[in-house]
Parts: structure tokens; sequence; C-alpha cells
């Protein structure tokens, strides 16, 4: 399977999702980039490959051609994928050595703070839960030891915005890595290695598979020695998706664009729409203009294909904190009837959640405080009347 195709870099977001290293297959002409669902290939003679295809857990084309296109989007070199975006994390921080330290985001997805907590910790890798909105603080919480930023932006659930581009600076001035997790915002919104990441890593569950039936997960890197490393650790510890995963995910992609547009118009319309609500203490979304986070979100997604949030919306991520605390706060999602109360986020379909108990319950005694009152919404692309009026009955 030749991934060759009649793509350029300064062609539009759109055409090379649907295009970058996805040509037609030259066995059959098929358009679609076949699953490729083989564990092994058959070689010319001892050594010799086609194509350099020996074992799928290195190398599958159906992977490769997904690992071309989202480097593509990312203004990344190198696209390596994963069985799900945990595993994409753990493989990152397989270049970290016992004794380097970490400054993590204070407001990162459970599942991260897990994997750094009760996991990382254990091989002598420490971290610093910090704020990175807050200067005085990341100044602090370096080490000598300093080896990464981990962050995620807009943060989960807060929707908290950092500037990519100052805390690329920063660590880059101490010696360290940045990497950001891209999931919330999607390349279509911004580009982080642009602004000097050195990584950026997706859950390919979320907006980019985009109809909550595959697991995934990426990284993108420009450094060819540090793509050398993970593709590495990718093909040792074998974190790898399956073809069917990776073909699903590259479904999902050809119509992200489309996609993030209607998320990002739903969730301003909702978005505004509870901030003038009775039942509503806060509302948290990027998008709003008295947002404290609005400029420098404007700023990341300069970064991004349409260079504004104005044009390309700000995501479909919405939380907020109901007025009666943790009760009306659990009797508002047990209410609704089109958001599914579910974990996950990123699909077609809209999903409501209790952060506080579901997706970052594994915060519980890190010294990071969630809400009891917070509400997080995925809003989906459905009719926008319909999902005001599920709320609407809902905060009643």
């Amino acid at each position: 399977m030749s991934n060759e195709h009649n793509v350029h870099p300064t062609d539009g977001f759109s055409t090379l999702a649907i295009h970058a290293g996805q040509a037609p297959d030259p066995q059959t002409g098929a358009v679609i980039v076949p699953i490729y669902q083989t564990s092994t290939y058959a070689q010319h003679a001892v050594g010799q490959t086609y194509a350099g295809y020996e074992y799928s857990r290195t190398h599958n084309p159906t992977r490769t051609a997904l690992q071309t296109c989202i480097a593509a989007l990312e203004g990344g070199k190198h696209g390596l994928a994963f069985a799900s975006g945990m595993a994409a994390i753990a493989t990152l921080c397989y270049l970290l050595r016992p004794g380097d330290h970490v400054i993590l985001g204070d407001d990162v997805y459970g599942g991260t703070y897990r994997l750094f907590s009760k996991v990382l910790q254990h091989y002598g890798i420490r971290f610093t839960l910090t704020d990175l909105t807050d200067a005085a603080a990341i100044t602090a919480a370096f080490t000598p030891e300093t080896k990464l930023i981990w962050l995620e932006t807009p943060s989960n659930p807060l929707l908290k915005s950092m500037d990519i581009a100052a805390l690329a600076e920063q660590a880059h001035a101490r010696g360290a890595w940045l990497a950001v997790d891209n999931t919330f915002a999607s390349p279509y919104l911004q580009r982080p290695l642009l602004l000097g990441a050195d990584f950026v890593v997706h859950s390919a569950t979320k907006y980019l598979g985009g109809h909550s039936d595959v697991v995934g997960g990426l990284i993108v890197v420009n450094d060819d020695a540090l793509a050398e490393r993970i593709a590495f650790h990718q093909n040792a510890a074998g974190g790898v998706p399956g073809p069917q995963d990776c073909f699903l995910v590259l479904r999902g992609i050809k119509t992200l664009a489309v996609r993030m547009r209607q998320h990002g118009e739903n969730a301003r319309q909702i978005a505004e729409m509870l901030t003038k609500h009775p039942a509503i203490e806060r509302v948290l979304y990027p998008g709003l203009p008295n947002d404290p986070y609005h400029a420098i979100a404007r700023r990341n997604q300069e970064s991004g294909p349409t260079g504004s949030g104005d044009r390309a919306g700000f995501g479909g991520m919405v939380s907020f904190i109901a007025r009666g605390g943790e009760a009306q706060a659990r009797a508002i999602v047990a209410k609704t009837r089109l958001f599914t109360l579910a974990e996950s986020l990123g699909g077609v379909e809209s999903l409501i959640e209790h952060p506080g108990a579901m997706t970052h319950a594994s915060l519980a005694g890190s010294g990071v405080e969630i809400d009891p009152a917070l509400v997080r919404l995925s809003v989906g692309i459905e009719d926008i009347e319909d999902l005001l009026q599920d709320l609407e009955q809902a905060l009643a």
C-alpha cells in the first residue's frame, strides 16, 4: 500500500484530512484505505520484505495511513498511533528516567493523574501538580530535574486555556520538553507544534474518531530522534491499535472540520443560554467573550487552519456550576433526555456527566478540588433547538 498522494503541505485542512496518507489502493483502485487485517507479511527472502512490512505490531499499512494523516493535520513530521489515549501517554513517558520530574497541570483528565500518581511514581518519576495559568506557580514548580511540562488546553474539566507558546519558551529555557494534550481542541482549532510544543497527544477516541465507536491514541512530534525513540517503545511495549481501529479513526477524521464547526456553534448557543439561566452559578466556556481564558484561547487558535476562534468556534465542551450545589448537579445529569449520562466526549451525540464522581473521581486526595456542583457537557451536533429544550427541562 502506497501512502503517497497528490497532496501538498499547503493544502487546506479538510483536503489533508481526506487525502493525506490515503492514496487509492494500487492493487484495486479502492479510494478508501483497506483494513489490512493481517498479523504478518510474506517476505521475498530472509530479511527482504514487501514495502518494509514484516509484523503488524511493528507496522501495518492501515496504521501507517492514520499516522501520516495526523502528522499532516498537526503540521508535524511524525505521527504514531496507539491502542488508547492512555497508551499514548504512557509510551511518551517511557522517555523519562528515574529521578526525572514532571510539571503536571492541576486540571487534567483523571486517568492522566492516575498514571502519574499510581504508576509512574513507583518507577522514580516525580511530579508536581501546578496551575499552569499562574506564571509564579510554574516558576516555583521547576526543579533541576524537571524534564517535562504536561498540559491540556482547554483543560478537562474546567476548560482553562494555557499559553502554549509561553510555556514552550519556559520549558526550553530550562532544558525541558512541553507536551500538549490537544484532545479537546483537535488540530482543527489549534496546532501546538507550531507554537513550540515538542509533543502533541490525542485521545483519538474523542473528536478525531467522532462517533463513539473506537478507542485510540496518537502522538505527533517533529524531532527525528524523539520520534525514533517513541517508535521503538511503540513496538517494544506493543500498545498499538488494530487496523479496524485505525480505519475507524481515519473515517472520522475525514469529517472533522465540518463536525467541529457544528460542535462549536451548538456549544456557543448553549453556553450563552446557560449564562442567563437562574439555576446556573457560572459557565465555563472559552468561547464566551467574558471568559477569563478567552484571549489565550484565541491566541492559541491562531495556530489552527482557520486562524480564528470566531471562524472555527471554540470547541464543543461546556462546563457549568449548578447554583443548587451537588444535589442539583446530580439531578440535572439524571434528567436530560438527549444528553446521555456517560463518560467520554467528542462524539456526534451529546453527553453529560458529573466529573467529581465520574471522569475525575481518581483526583480524590490529590489536593485538587473538583467542585461537586460541576457538570460537564460534550455538546453534539444534533439540532440546537432540541438540545436547548432538553437542558431547559432538566434545569427547571
